[in-house]
């Protein structure tokens, strides 16, 4: 199987798609002629012609609106907003239109469409260039939300999202595009190549949404963690020592629930880890349904690391970022160590 990074494997998997469906249209601001400002469409115009893949006004609102329209229509719009900062001019769209197609009209019409966005920190974005908005999309009905950690997933959960026949949200962890990353922002930069989920099957084929993996069995604690945060969780329970299982849910919605109770009940231990915002953030719903249905499992409270209750800073990104440091507290704390 070919090595890729995660910028390949998510431009492999909308070639795939194009190549397969004549329905999947691609588009979003930069994302024609340019490629993408991290080129994740790169030679999909050159390809497919400027019908299928083209660039848009920077018009968040209207790039999703359009995209509505067209898939209300029997096309599978693909499209992309530049950062997932951006997002929200076209919240209103995604929300009460996109996500309630389906059931407004009574199942008439529905709203296949996926909405990529790069999401996280750990780039020096900055406030605007960093933020982690998944849980203003779980919170809603009639939206899918995906968050992948490698190359192979990203993939097969895109191919999968975009055949999907409801709205998508498709979150990429920018941190990741290039390398795997542990946290250790004074190291050198990691590459894929060599890391077993790098290898990427040619072709066609999809990951199921709504399944968790399990990246580290282990029987000491059940780390639950998403994105860029399975590497740093990864990282840091290898450096400590400590028997801990990892759990990349990979899918926030739907949540592969059977997966992680089983896990929880296991262990007897959790710790959830995410980089956006503490309060309200997905983390809370996860420690919610840990104590609902592991509540006679667990030995410890549940504990969170995030970031914190503030705009992302620049200055100060490292200590905004949940870091290895921080996820070891946590560990030592539900362990009582």
């Amino acid at each position: 199987m070919a090595t890729m990074t995660m910028i390949e494997a998510i431009r492999d998997a909308l070639d795939v798609a194009m190549g397969r469906d004549d329905d999947v249209v691609v588009f979003g601001e930069d994302v024609g002629y340019f490629g993408g400002v991290f080129r994740c469409t790169q030679g999909l115009q050159a390809k497919y012609g400027k019908t299928r893949c083209f660039d848009t006004p920077i018009n968040e609102s209207g790039i999703v609106g359009t995209a509505i329209g067209m898939a209300a229509y029997g096309l599978r719009p693909c499209l992309e907003i530049q950062f997932a900062d951006y997002v929200y001019p076209a919240y209103d769209q995604i929300v009460s239109e996109a996500a309630r197609l389906r059931h407004r009209s009574n199942g008439d019409f529905t709203a296949p469409l996926t909405i990529r966005m790069p999401t996280g920190g750990g780039i020096f974005g900055g406030q605007t260039h960093s933020q982690s908005p998944e849980a203003l999309f779980t919170h809603v009905a009639g939206l899918k939300t995906v968050v992948p950690s490698n190359p192979r997933d990203a993939k097969g959960l895109l191919l999968a999202a975009i055949e999907d026949d409801d709205p998508v949200i498709f979150l990429e962890p920018k941190r990741l595009y290039n390398g795997p990353f542990d946290g250790h922002h004074e190291r050198a930069v990691t590459p894929w190549a060599g890391h077993p989920l790098a290898e990427v099957p040619a072709g066609y084929y999809s990951e199921p949404l709504g399944r968790a993996a399990i990246r580290r069995p282990g029987a000491a604690a059940t780390v639950l963690a998403y994105g860029t945060m399975v590497h740093v969780a990864l990282a840091d329970v290898a450096a400590r020592g400590i028997d801990a299982e990892v759990v990349d849910l990979r899918t926030l919605l739907p949540l592969d629930l059977d997966c992680i109770a089983a896990s929880v009940r296991k262990t007897g231990r959790c710790v959830v880890v995410h980089e956006a915002t503490l309060t309200s953030g997905f983390g809370a719903e996860l420690a919610a349904l840990v104590q609902e249905h592991c509540f006679f499992h667990l030995e410890a409270p549940v504990a969170r690391v995030t970031g914190w209750d503030t705009p992302y800073p620049h200055a100060q990104e490292w200590d905004y970022f949940p870091g290895p440091a921080r996820v070891g507290e946590a560990l030592a704390a539900v362990l009582e160590i």
